[in-house]
């Protein structure tokens, strides 16, 4: 029987296209089952709080339950390892956050990399850490609260939320650039922190913007400035650090991962349907409600912050030779 060149050219085709079936299919059958969203903080913080909004807007936008798993323990480490350890079809997203980048330099012993074993997503929520003083301290500008220390090396105190903790290697920063002395002093949370600097057992601190706007705004505390490259919408008239120490940037984020090898059709549509929440006004006020703004970033330039801000903060942890409690 002759075949025509016609009828051989179609079925090649035909066969080309083969193997191309199942992954497509897989991809348009995402998800056909739960989703989990491993949060590496208590339920009720900014973090969790920030992961269960964009979780719900995912569960309608995809049609299942994404499911949000708080995992504290071992500064979020705990979180993120398991799903290092899940398996690459996202049903298993991690709550990326800024203690992430810090933790893989400040841990010498991980067994994963955050840059190496996570895939980002898709950005979330962004806000700033705030430089705040005690109102009895004579500073009303950040030039001026460098001169105080500077007058007085080593009396001056900066408080952080914790050693390692984001807050922690923010003060470090700040006085690596500016060239000051001033004594850490560790807190437990931000909330002990913050009860600590209004009744003025404290000096200075680095605080997220959320656990501290209300205070600033009464007048309780006294913000000097925001470590965001940007000014913050919530307080629009307070400068940035960096507008006094060029080049300056500290601030906390939450961001979306899944485990590395996940494909990229699934990650695509994560990040699309993610981003169209952070479009959504209803969600745009709630993340302004807890001092942030939409986070919106692609996959590959979320990867890229992760590696820089693991640099950054690895240098600043060997200067100041910040080690684990």
């Amino acid at each position: 029987m002759r075949v025509s060149r016609r009828r051989i050219l179609k079925w090649a085709a035909v066969g080309a296209a083969l193997p191309a079936l199942p992954r497509t299919a897989a991809s348009q059958a995402f998800p056909s089952r739960p989703i989990r969203l491993l949060v590496g903080f208590p339920a009720g913080g900014t973090t969790d709080i920030a992961a269960r909004l964009i979780g719900q807007w995912l569960t309608e936008r995809l049609g299942q339950p994404v499911v949000v798993e708080n995992r504290p323990g071992a500064s979020a480490n705990l979180a993120a390892e398991a799903v290092v350890r899940s398996a690459p079809d996202g049903y298993t997203l991690l709550a990326v956050t800024s203690s992430n980048t810090v933790n893989a330099t400040f841990f010498d012993k991980l067994t994963f990399s955050i840059a190496r074993d996570i895939a980002m997503v898709a950005g979330v929520v962004r806000s700033p850490l705030v430089l705040e003083v005690h109102p009895s301290v004579k500073a009303n500008s950040v030039p001026e609260l460098i001169a105080l220390a500077k007058a007085d090396p080593g009396k001056m105190t900066l408080a952080s939320f914790g050693t390692g903790s984001t807050s922690h290697v923010g003060g470090e920063l700040f006085k690596l650039s500016a060239g000051i002395n001033m004594v850490h002093v560790p807190y437990r949370g931000s909330a002990p922190l913050v009860v600590d600097l209004i009744a003025g057992q404290v000096q200075a601190a680095f605080d997220n913007l959320p656990a501290s706007i209300e205070h600033i705004k009464s007048g309780k505390l006294r913000a000097l400035a925001v470590g965001t490259a940007a000014r913050s919408e919530q307080l629009p008239n307070v400068p940035t650090v960096g507008e006094f120490l060029p080049g300056f940037e500290a601030s906390a984020f939450v961001a979306l991962g899944v485990p590395r090898n996940t494909p990229a059709a699934i990650i695509d549509r994560l990040h699309r349907e993610t981003n169209a929440g952070l479009a959504d006004p209803n969600i745009k006020a709630r993340l302004a409600s807890l001092g942030g703004t939409p986070f919106v970033s692609s996959p590959g330039e979320l990867n890229k912050l992760i590696a820089d801000e693991v640099e950054k903060w690895g240098k600043v942890i060997r200067a100041a030779n910040i080690k684990p409690e």
